[in-house]
């Protein structure tokens, strides 16, 4: 699932270069709700197809486990994009940076940067464990041929 980390580095990039957060404040809020959904989807989508497969459930039992992991990760950065879309200041404009706003607090702008650093870098390593997990256990040849 690409989407994930996509939004994650376009957060972690918004929130450390406050020159292009003019930029990359829109694309970030999008993407980083959008990994939200995604992620929900592809969750629901798995438990389906489990469902409709149930000898399929002790062959993907981890890449199910680091999905739900991943699931709530995503939620967790999704929350953090709103609060840094919310709070995080910066230029409107490339040229002039008229009607950028300055932020009421240092310090609440230095968590939440850290906060959306940490947790992208999170999402983007589950997402690979994840993906590892599925991928082993297809490429394996210990799923049920059809």
């Amino acid at each position: 699932m690409v989407v994930l980390p996509v939004a994650a580095l376009t957060a972690i990039v918004f929130a450390l270069v406050p020159k292009w957060r003019w930029f990359l404040r829109w694309p970030a809020l999008v993407l980083g709700l959008g990994a939200l959904v995604c992620a929900f989807v592809a969750k629901k989508s798995g438990d389906a197809f489990v469902a409709a497969i149930p000898q399929l459930d002790k062959l993907v039992a981890l890449h199910r486990s680091r999905g739900n992991l991943l699931l709530w990760f995503v939620l967790a950065f999704a929350v953090l994009v709103v609060a840094a879309f919310l709070l995080l200041s910066g230029p409107t404009a490339p040229a002039n940076g008229k009607g950028a706003k300055a932020t009421k607090s240092r310090p609440l702008e230095l968590v939440v940067t850290a906060a959306v650093v940490v947790v992208g870098a999170v999402v983007i390593y589950q997402t690979i464990r994840t993906g590892d997990a599925g991928a082993r256990a297809v490429w394996s040849g210990t799923l049920p041929k059809k």
